[in-house]
């Protein structure tokens, strides 16, 4: 059963909050700002309310997340805080000699009230309803940008892992049949990962054939283990715990395995919308939902403020029919002239290097054509074949037997006029000023809400902790403006 929780618990020893908790506490101020009952509202459907034993409050439960997200720590920390800490449990609504629940509740409310719920985009709205109101957004920019978060896990060598669950179901079959190990195709020696894959494809198949031993539940359990592994290796070229994450690129030299946060915020440094992605993604892409979710939650939007990878065509266009103003510089290579499969293809403007659909980006780029001639140059990109002829998205993409894959981009100078006058103006260039408010937002939530490394695995679990790190930044920076 659940009962709302709205107010204090009574009892003869709540005026020691008025004694104990000052006036200007964060907690107190919080605790004033925002009427949490919209947590209520969100999710009291996902409990019983007739049968059972009472329910901890949502509200309650929501506010220690909270509590967990502001303070960064953990589960069993923030609960043991809230035993000894008065102005946590001012905050919870729990009287002063009110026990504490059991830090696996939080795990729980997390995986069972969470689960399906647009934590994300309820909260950001929130927040940002709450600065309108009081009159805190007055400028009609948002500042966008993405920032990285590193997967709980980390990405193992997918030759290692290939021979290692190999070596189980070889392991499985000689259990059941010793002699059996001269009907296996030849072992790969080498660290070559295509050989590997060839490999293990034909032991996993040679055994299938054999029906009597594919029908064993341990030998069985086993070739599936390995064809997934397989496919994880075509698709991904990594191997994790956590299946959602990818590997991204910071640099041309520098890459990380995780995720994508992409923020778009006021010049107030409120955020107001923000898309989670796998680490591969591009940054550009995300433009049209951080507008659109900006929107949404009230924001009117007559400027985008960012870097070049903001600048593609695509974006420019959708700009220039919502009558929006992009200020982001031009970048010759995700700007100009036409490319094929554009939309599959995406540009990494930390790296400087295209991303293929599949992920991998490219190693170097040159610069083709007649020298000082515009219109018959071109950017050309060079792919590692290696993954190519391993990838299982090489159909259509990389021609069997070829020694090189590349992807061309053609320079056309005469392309984006207005944008190239627009950049001139003093307008681009004072706007262009408040670039590195959202940096410093990438900042906080990294270095004071924990966004550095990911709690859990999975996109669905990473946009619950996007959604409670941008709600504590953003109810911060409200009661700072206040």
């Amino acid at each position: 059963m659940l009962a709302q929780q709205q107010s204090l618990a009574l009892s003869s020893y709540s005026e020691l909050y008025d004694l104990i908790v000052p006036q200007d506490n964060i907690l107190r101020r919080l605790k004033e700002l925002i009427d949490f009952s919209f947590v209520y509202d969100e999710l009291s459907a996902k409990y019983c309310h007739n049968n059972g034993r009472n329910a901890e409050s949502p509200i309650r439960m929501f506010k220690y997340l909270l509590l967990k997200v502001i303070y960064n720590v953990s589960d069993v920390d923030i609960v043991e805080r809230s035993r000894v800490d008065m102005s946590f449990k001012y905050f919870l609504d729990m009287s002063p000699e009110s026990d504490v629940i059991n830090p696996s509740s939080l795990t729980k409310f997390r995986k069972l009230r969470l689960k399906d719920t647009d934590l994300l985009n309820l909260l950001i709205g929130k927040t940002v309803s709450i600065a309108l109101d009081k009159g805190i957004i007055n400028s009609r920019s948002i500042i966008v940008d993405a920032t990285h978060t590193k997967s709980r896990s980390n990405p193992l060598s997918p030759v290692e892992v290939l021979k290692e669950r190999a070596k189980l179901l070889r392991k499985a079959v000689y259990a059941i049949d010793e002699d059996y190990k001269d009907k296996f195709p030849k072992k790969n020696e080498d660290d070559n990962l295509e050989n590997e894959l060839i490999y293990c494809s034909d032991l996993a198949e040679s055994i299938i054939e054999d029906q009597i031993f594919a029908s064993y539940p341990a030998v069985k359990e086993k070739i599936n283990l390995l064809k997934e592994t397989i496919e994880d290796t075509q698709d991904h070229y990594t191997i994790s715990k956590d299946k959602d994450a990818r590997t991204g690129h910071k640099s041309e030299d520098s890459s990380f395995f995780g995720y994508k946060t992409h923020l778009a915020i006021t010049e107030e440094r409120i955020v107001t919308a923000a898309v989670v992605t796998s680490g591969e993604k591009g940054d550009g892409p995300q433009l049209p939902q951080l507008i659109e979710q900006s929107q949404q939650n009230g924001m009117i939007v007559d400027t985008v403020i960012g870097d070049g990878a903001y600048s593609g065509k695509e974006n420019l266009k959708l700009a220039n029919e919502k009558n929006i103003k992009i200020v982001a510089k031009l970048n010759p290579a995700i700007s100009q002239g036409a490319r094929k499969e554009e939309k599959k293809f995406e540009f990494n403007k930390d790296a400087g290097m295209f991303v293929c659909p599949a992920g991998h980006m490219a190693i170097r780029c040159a610069k083709q054509g007649n020298k000082n001639i515009g219109t018959n140059q071109a950017y050309c990109y060079y792919f590692d074949v290696r993954k190519c002829k391993t990838c299982s998205s090489k159909q259509g993409c990389y021609k069997e037997g070829a020694r090189s894959k590349t992807y061309s981009v053609k320079i056309n100078s005469t392309e984006h006029s207005k944008q190239i006058a627009f950049q001139d103006t003093e307008y681009f260039k004072e706007k262009a000023r408040h670039r590195y408010k959202v940096e410093a937002k990438n900042g906080e939530l990294k270095n004071t809400h924990g966004f550095s490394r990911a709690s859990s695995y999975g996109l669905t679990n990473m946009e619950m902790q996007a959604a409670m790190a941008i709600f504590a930044v953003n109810l911060k920076r409200i009661l700072k403006l206040v």
